[in-house]
Formats: C-alpha cells, structure tokens, sequence
C-alpha cells in the first residue's frame, strides 16, 4: 500500500518543486500546488456534488423499497440495484470520492515528510550521510530525519536547501516539537476553524435537502411515516459521522507533521468552501434551467 502512496508522492513532489523554483518560497509553492490540485480534482468534485443532489432525489424511492420488501432481503437488493441503474447510479460512487481523498491526504504527507526525497529528488545515501553525521554531532534526529537535515545542513549545501520561511512562521517545524512557540499553533488553529465550517455548510446543505424532502413527501400510513423517519435520521447521523471523521484524522496528523502539511489543508478547505458554494449555486440554476 505504502507504494501507491510513494508513487503518487513522487509525481506530487515534481510539481511542488517546479513550483518551488518559480516561487523560491515553500509556502507559496503549497499554495499555489493545492490549486493546482483543486484545479485537476474539479471535476470530481463536480460530479460529486452533483451526486449528492442526486442521491438526495432518489433517496425517498430507496426508502419506499427498503419498507416494502423489509422482509425479502434478496428482493430488496435486487430493486435498490434496479433503482441506482434507472437513475444511472453508482451506489458505490461516494467510496470512491473518499479513497482518492485518502489517497491525496496520505501520499502529501509523504511528501511534506520527505521533500528532499520526493521534492527535490536528492540521493537517498547523501541524506543518510548527513543523518549520521548529525547523530555523530550530538544533534537530536527526529521522526522526521529530512526536515531536520534542512534545517541544520541547508545552509551549507543548497542541495539540500529549501527556503521553508512563509510569512514569519517556519514551515519544517513541528507543533508536538515546539509545544512552547505559540507561533507553531497558528495555521492549526486556522486549520481547525476552516474545518468546522466547512463541516456546518456541509451539515447545512443536507438538512436543508432533508427538509425539502419531508415537505413534498405524503405519507400514507403512520406506522410507514414512522419507519421511514427513522431511516432517514438513521442516514442523516451516519453522514454527519463520517463528515467529521476526515476532519478529525487530518487535526491528528496535522499536530505532529510539519507545518508544511497543515498549510495544505488549511487552503485546500479555504478553496472547497468557495468550491461548494459555487457549484452549490450552478448545479442548482442547471437543474432549474
């Protein structure tokens, strides 16, 4: 698994790089990279959006079918397979949305973990060398050996030198490492809120879908109105579960990366906030046109 993540790493770290060279600045270079990446995830996003609109349609007709054939699950399989080819429908489509964000989350670690090796593309033995030496030297060799050749090597070879300055705040240290600077904390900590709101817009939209839905809804029978608000609250709370696991496993991660990552992920839920209301508002005037 650890080789899909490098081989993905590896194509990443050419375009930070190329980047880099441009920018001559760590920290613009990610920045420019993550639209960059939005840029190439836009249609997925796209289709994303548009496939939750369109769940949300269908959903009722699924709840109709679960109700009916409750008792018959070989039945039921075989409508809700029936219903998702209708609508032309993948039921699998929100999986694999999330493996290619597990993909990016993991394999841009890699590369903020390692830039001399996937970034700026330097011999593995030159990096243990300098390790060594350092070792040797009495310097303290942390989980994240490369960062720490950066900082005490780049100076005096431009090999392994990258300018990880942005804005005041050093981009190669580590917020668990630096538990005393206030300074390691700020772009967590605009990491965190950045993630709460999107978590409310996302939450937002999928209440103000499920009120829409309950209000065109008429139901018959209150024993089958009853069922089918639990289903639906049953799915709701699901999906807010899995909207806050991300989040959380991204903060995790982010505490104990260098900052480099959480910058990252800072701009890239910055650009999928304007990303969902914007295609929010155009997938919506598409439907009505």
């Amino acid at each position: 698994m650890s080789a899909i993540f490098s081989f993905f790493a590896s194509g990443f770290g050419y375009v930070l790089n190329f980047l880099y060279n441009v920018v001559n600045n760590y920290g613009l270079a990610i920045i420019l990279f993550t639209l960059v990446i939005k840029l190439i995830m836009l249609p997925i996003s796209i289709r994303q959006q548009k496939t939750m609109k369109k769940s949300a349609k269908i959903q009722e007709k699924a709840k109709q079918i679960q109700f009916k054939y409750k008792n018959d699950q070989e039945k039921m399989n075989k409508e809700m397979m029936n219903l998702y080819k209708d609508e032309k429908m993948s039921p699998f489509s929100g999986c694999i949305t999330t493996i290619v964000q597990f993909i990016l989350l993991l394999s841009i670690f890699y590369v903020v973990r390692s830039p001399l090796t996937y970034m700026k593309k330097v011999d593995k033995s030159l990096i243990d060398n300098y390790v060594t030496n350092m070792k040797e030297s009495n310097i303290t060799v942390s989980n994240y050996p490369e960062i720490d050749v950066i900082r005490e090597k780049g100076k005096e070879d431009s090999n392994v030198y990258i300018n990880t300055d942005f804005l005041g705040l050093d981009l190669s240290q580590v917020p668990k490492q630096n538990l005393s600077d206030f300074r390691v904390w700020i772009i967590p900590g605009l990491y965190i809120i950045s993630s709460f709101i999107s978590i409310r817009l996302t939450t937002k939209m999928q209440d103000k879908k499920k009120n829409k839905e309950e209000k065109a809804i008429e139901v018959k029978k209150s024993n089958e109105k009853d069922e089918k608000t639990e289903e639906a609250d049953t799915v709701m709370q699901t999906n807010k579960v899995m909207s806050w696991m991300m989040p959380i496993l991204s903060i995790s991660i982010a505490i104990i990366a260098p900052l480099g990552l959480a910058l990252y992920w800072l701009i890239n839920n910055i650009l999928m906030i304007v990303e969902r209301l914007v295609l929010d508002k155009l997938i919506k005037t598409e439907e009505e046109e």
